[in-house]
């Protein structure tokens, strides 16, 4: 038997959910001058980098994109990012991902973050799976969905038209 593609999110909805996580972002750090978007690579630094483009529009807080590389086969290995340290020290983070699935990925990132003090840390993903092995929740978040642990979203916002879909 074939599987079939389900749509999860149209190219629409995901615009639509990337402009609300943005401003939820926003109104977490509306007191703050300067913000860390940090996209973990490919497809969350991808969403970070559209999020960021939708806060740029809408506040006059000074964000920068960060760019966050984890060996998603081997996510003890060391964490890089395209800034340094100092860049993020003691200023409030966002990371961000495309799907939280076990929550691996996003927990090993947050250990990277919370080796220098931060003003504030969130979480943000476009699609939340709630199949967590690990206890971490997305603070901002496009959709949750609760699916089979047999199937798997897949998320392209690469190229348009963006969608995000279950097989």
């Amino acid at each position: 038997m074939a599987l079939t593609k389900n749509t999860i999110l149209s190219h629409k909805e995901i615009e639509h959910k990337i402009k609300r996580i943005a401003y939820q972002i926003y109104e977490s750090n509306v007191n703050e001058t300067e913000l860390i978007i940090a996209g973990i690579e490919s497809n969350g630094y991808l969403l970070a980098k559209k999020i960021k483009s939708n806060l740029d529009k809408i506040s006059s807080i000074e964000s920068t994109l960060c760019k966050v590389t984890i060996n998603k086969l081997e996510p003890t290995a060391p964490i890089t990012t395209s800034i340094s340290k100092d860049d993020y020290t003691n200023k409030s983070l966002v990371l961000i991902d495309d799907v939280l699935n076990s929550g691996s990925t996003l927990i090993y990132g947050i250990k990277h973050f919370l080796d220098v003090p931060l003003k504030q840390f969130k979480t943000a993903v476009l699609v939340n799976r709630n199949h967590k092995k690990y206890p971490v929740k997305a603070d901002f978040k496009g959709i949750s969905l609760s699916t089979s642990l047999f199937e798997h979203v897949h998320v392209n916002i690469s190229k348009q038209p963006y969608e995000a879909y279950l097989d």
